[in-house]
């Protein structure tokens, strides 16, 4: 790593501390800064942090408007992250946007995500977890799904 990139990832887990562990200080504006300037882990926080609040509930907005959740998740994704590919599959599952749900695990899977991978080879439009029960596409948990 070099020296911007080890200064950047000690911000990251100084905004991270602030806001999980209430540390004193203000943490968004620590992720704004790193989003600025390419930190892909701040962008995917930041979106995370819109879709939770009154802004954009459960919104992810326009791919195109840089500064919304889905701006942020393909910036992210666009810059290599495949977490960011996960996050944008989610979404497009819990819209019921299946062919949104599966190109956007293909596209995780080709950046080297081994779990998008295994849910492209078995493509199932039911998921264990709790929102797909209230989405109607809830199903009993598998064995195959403890390695995750």
């Amino acid at each position: 790593m070099t020296n911007a990139a080890d200064r950047a990832e000690r911000l990251y887990l100084k905004a991270m501390q602030i806001r999980e562990e209430h540390k004193p200080g203000r943490w968004a504006p620590i992720l704004w800064h790193l989003a600025m300037r390419r930190h892909t882990e701040a962008m995917i926080d930041l979106a995370c942090w819109f879709c939770d609040t009154d802004k954009w509930p459960g919104r992810l907005g326009a791919q195109a408007d840089s500064f919304s959740p889905a701006g942020l998740y393909y910036r992210a994704f666009s810059l290599g992250n495949a977490r960011a590919a996960q996050h944008l599959a989610m979404h497009c599952f819990n819209s019921r946007d299946m062919h949104g749900y599966r190109r956007w695990l293909r596209l995780g899977a080709k950046l080297g995500d081994g779990y998008a991978a295994n849910q492209v080879r078995q493509f199932e439009t039911r998921l264990p977890h709790s929102l797909a029960g209230r989405l109607g596409r809830l199903r009993p948990y598998h064995k195959r799904d403890e390695t995750y």
